[in-house]
């Protein structure tokens, strides 16, 4: 357009200084095409601005229409197939539209948004056409000029995911939860005992005592960091039943030992909440226990019973949700097992690590293991401890978290999925950190 000006320009100029007859017929004929061709970069720049605002409108209008908070994508938390979705059109005409109000200069001919769903990924397609009257161009039959244009934004949806929580309650889960809680339980007992064993046919055991000193044990911390879950979960998800959660434990008491459902698979996290304030320390019948003989812990038959529990794995969509087992314990199994890793006390006791490949078969159908080791505390009083946990509750350099325990712990959980707890941390903090990592993981895949 400059160039076209300075040309115009000394035209005129040319004109000024030539009177000649012929010079202004000329003129008169050179002026036509090139007051035209002026008009045009007008018109052409006048419909390119107006084609800026347009585009950007419908830009705003396809990321809207899938933003988190958009009725497309709390409507297709409840679509179970793919398809358009209504509420998503019509709110990317209502985003377009205001966008351009009060703009003014132009006709809409058309606007075609296109809100679907395909698996977990929304796409939001919108185009328009309109078209902007001309000044100069006018003059040369073109009344008007036509605008297009389109944009394309994808959003992807939360993942669905089932959660099931197996928690470790067996009489281990009763140490006290901090070396001070340690010390005032062994200052406390002839025995010098950290354990609130919870004795049925002792009125006076442990587990009272531990109450009465106001003493925190590891159960008691599981309880509570549980309970918070449900309240985590329920602050993170985007739709209401978009997580489930299902709570298992090891059994009320030794005589009914084995997988107990707490609260089976449900999207109501306010009911898990309060089936969660049930969690408690396995109860067993005295010393050498006539049901188990202080076998208490059998991850060999909890495992596969939890295996079973589990279905198989979707692709985090509505209907196929992902599975994901949240496994706390301090590692250790004690029961009848004559596969034992380690040396076995009478009656093939079995007290060792626990067998990383238990977890191999849940992996192997697709289920994501996060593991919360609480960390097996040293217990340098107890005879017992020292004879059959403490060889294997060491590493190299020393105690955990370097032990056998938390290496087999470890090694039980999926690739970034291992938490250990130590005295001085809290099991809330690392279920969160899990359930978190679960939920960013599970985006990630998608």
């Amino acid at each position: 357009m400059r160039i076209l000006s300075s040309l115009f320009a000394g035209l005129l100029a040319r004109l000024r200084r030539d009177v000649g007859g012929n010079v202004a017929v000329t003129f008169a004929i050179v002026c036509v095409p090139v007051i035209s061709a002026v008009g045009c970069g007008v018109d052409y720049s006048r419909a390119n601005q107006m084609r800026a605002k347009l585009q950007a409108a419908v830009d705003a209008a396809s990321v809207g229409a899938v933003s988190r908070t958009a009725p497309a994508f709390i409507a297709a938390g409840a679509m179970t197939a793919d398809g358009v979705i209504d509420a998503g059109n019509d709110d990317a005409k209502k985003i377009f539209n205001g966008n351009m109000s009060g703009t003014s200069g132009y006709t809409l001919n058309s606007l075609t948004p296109d809100v679907k769903k395909s698996g977990s990924v929304l796409t939001a397609t919108v185009s328009f056409s309109a078209t902007v009257p001309t000044m100069f161009m006018n003059v040369v039959g073109f009344k008007t000029m036509t605008l297009q244009g389109s944009s394309k934004a994808t959003a992807s949806m939360p993942k669905y995911i089932d959660f099931y929580l197996l928690l470790d309650n067996s009489p281990s889960m009763g140490v006290a939860a901090t070396p001070d809680d340690v010390t005032k339980m062994v200052n406390a007992t002839t025995d010098k005992c950290a354990f609130a064993c919870h004795d049925y046919n002792d009125s006076n055991n442990y587990y009272n005592l531990a109450k009465t000193l106001g003493v925190t044990t590891r159960i008691d911390v599981l309880r509570s960091a549980t309970q918070k879950l449900m309240d985590t979960a329920t602050q993170t998800q985007t739709y209401p039943n978009q997580f489930r959660m299902a709570i298992y434990d090891f059994g009320a008491a030794s005589k009914t030992i084995g997988l107990r459902a707490l609260f089976s698979l449900s999207s109501s996290l306010s009911s898990a909440k309060s089936a969660a304030g049930n969690i408690d320390l396995m109860g067993v019948y005295g010393n050498n226990d006539a049901y188990t003989a202080d076998k208490d812990t059998p991850f060999t038959t909890v495992f596969p019973a939890v295996n079973n529990e589990i279905s198989t794995p979707g692709d985090g969509t509505t209907g196929a949700p992902l599975k994901y087992l949240f496994f706390v314990s301090d590692g250790v199994a004690d029961e009848s097992n004559a596969a034992c890793l380690k040396p076995k006390a009478s009656g093939n006791r079995c007290q060792s690590p626990i067998d990383p490949a238990l977890c191999t078969t849940l992996k192997n159908r697709g289920i994501k293991i996060a593991v919360l080791y609480t960390t097996y505390l040293q217990l340098p009083t107890n005879s017992w401890y020292m004879s059959w946990i403490d060889p294997f509750n060491k590493g190299p350099f020393g105690p955990s978290p370097n032990s056998e325990i938390a290496q087999k712990m470890q090694a039980c959980a999926s690739d970034g999925f291992y938490f250990e707890v130590s005295p001085t941390q809290g099991i809330s903090d690392a279920m969160n950190a899990l359930f978190k990592k679960a939920v960013a993981d599970a985006r990630i895949a998608s």
